[in-house]
């Protein structure tokens, strides 16, 4: 019972005027499949992704974050695009065109399968015993598997459009489709599955 309520605040638009990112896209058609991390990615229908971090003052609140705007803040990571958020915007919503024009999907519901399908399900900590370091595999919690997610998306990004002719913008486009489509030749889903075969070996 508690599941369903969760769902429907993500997913369901509330009273009120019709909002579309970007002024294009309508998120309350957007639907998460995996009910693991559909608590942790926000699609509360909003025509500009940016909040002023409102929502990061405690910890977990980053769940509260448009998952746009938590993609636009993981493609400032690298130097190239540090503090620099509306040059993240704008990468973000030209991806996003492309995408639609593409696929003729909603790219937001795009993104939402590709981190479904780049986020790592397990992963390896390291235990001390006698002095000795021994990998060992865990479950990875839902809120790291939605950053970790948008982390591989955004560097896959970046690495593809580094020293290239290819636009970040093109790059991101590709990236987000690839997962989408949980292609294992993307960036994204092949370090997804390396960190999955790390952890099973160390079962």
């Amino acid at each position: 019972m508690a599941e369903a309520n969760v769902e429907n605040t993500n997913t369901e638009a509330p009273a009120g005027p019709h909002l579309l990112l970007f002024d294009r896209y309508d998120m309350t058609q957007v639907t998460i499949k995996d009910p693991s991390i559909r608590r942790y990615i926000n699609l509360k229908p909003i025509v500009v992704p940016h909040t002023g971090g409102k929502s990061a003052s405690r910890q977990f609140n980053k769940a509260d974050i448009p998952i746009v705007e938590r993609l636009i803040n993981k493609m400032m990571r690298n130097e190239f695009n540090t503090g620099e958020k509306m040059k993240c915007y704008n990468i973000v919503r030209d991806a996003f065109a492309i995408i639609a024009a593409r696929t003729k999907q909603n790219p937001v519901q795009v993104l939402v399968d590709a981190i479904e399908n780049a986020g790592p399900r397990e992963e390896t900590v390291r235990l001390k015993y006698g002095g000795i370091n021994v990998p060992k595999s865990v479950d990875t919690a839902p809120m790291r598997r939605v950053d970790q997610a948008l982390m591989f998306i955004a560097q896959g990004a970046e690495k593809a459009a580094f020293k290239s002719k290819k636009k970040i913008e093109n790059a991101l486009a590709d990236e987000l489709m690839a997962a989408a489509k949980g292609d294992v030749k993307s960036y994204s889903v092949g370090k997804k599955d390396e960190k999955e075969r790390v952890a099973k070996a160390a079962r």
